[in-house]
């Protein structure tokens, strides 16, 4: 790789934090990039996956104060995360990079619908809203679970996935963001451990990559509430099929 690689690499890692702040799926931008500057699908990911683990961080203490009283439901959520969150690295890594191929056009797509829906998803969300505390049903477990797998073996759209799921589960849209922001970090620290010591990642742009995120996510939270968010999500679901279709043609 070159500088001139590297340069790229962290002015969209930079991009793709401001976007998950803004809008969501900063993912969908970054991976296609390093897989444009020669990765492979498989690194892409998983160097995608450690390099945007610092933005998670940022997320988590937004919400600390949704965080009261929830200490035994975070604990519950956070062991469903690390067993989702391995599971998914380790098909990740076990199977064929053929497999990968194969299906990474289809998450890539799915991620971009879902984003796409993401607003409406949420509106819906806080409709339903009661405020009333119930108690966790049992398929709350299985769905975080199945959902968490796949932020280990891939993640794209994460976040959407899991406000949906705990938004039905919990009822309270607010505690939903904030669980969702706390999942999502467990899972992606298992991921920055499985392939940091497995996985095959280009450390030299995570050192960039890494950095220029967790920047990104900053600036995006200072602008978020100044600029419209539709049309930003409107380009990023456009490139996102415009890349699944690529990926699809290129297999």
């Amino acid at each position: 790789m070159s500088p001139v690689d590297l340069l790229i690499a962290a002015g969209v890692a930079l991009l793709a934090g401001g976007i998950n702040s803004i809008a969501g799926g900063g993912s969908l931008i970054l991976f296609p990039v390093l897989v444009g500057l020669g990765l492979g699908t498989v690194a892409a990911n998983v160097t995608n996956s450690v390099a945007q683990w610092p933005g998670y961080i940022g997320g988590v203490l937004g919400f600390r104060k949704e965080y009261g009283g929830q200490r035994a439901r975070m604990i519950r959520f956070s062991v469903v995360a690390v067993l989702g969150g391995t599971t998914g690295s380790v098909l990740l890594l076990t199977t064929p990079s053929e497999a990968f191929d194969t299906v990474v056009p289809l998450l890539v797509f799915l991620a971009s619908i879902l984003l796409a829906f993401q607003t409406m998803i949420t509106k819906r969300l806080k409709k339903q809203e009661d405020g009333v505390a119930h108690a966790d049903p049992a398929w709350l477990y299985v769905a975080l679970f199945l959902a968490t797998v796949y932020g280990g073996y891939f993640g794209g759209a994460l976040g959407v996935i899991l406000v949906g799921v705990l938004g039905l589960g919990l009822g309270r849209l607010k505690l939903a963001n904030a669980m969702k922001s706390a999942i999502s970090l467990v899972t992606a620290s298992v991921t920055v451990v499985v392939f940091g010591i497995w996985g095959p990642v280009e450390w030299a742009y995570v050192a960039v990559c890494a950095p220029a995120a967790l920047l990104g996510g900053y600036l995006g939270a200072k602008v978020a509430t100044r600029i419209p968010t539709t049309p930003l999500r409107v380009l990023i679901v456009v490139f996102g099929v415009g890349v699944s279709i690529y990926l699809f043609l290129r297999g």
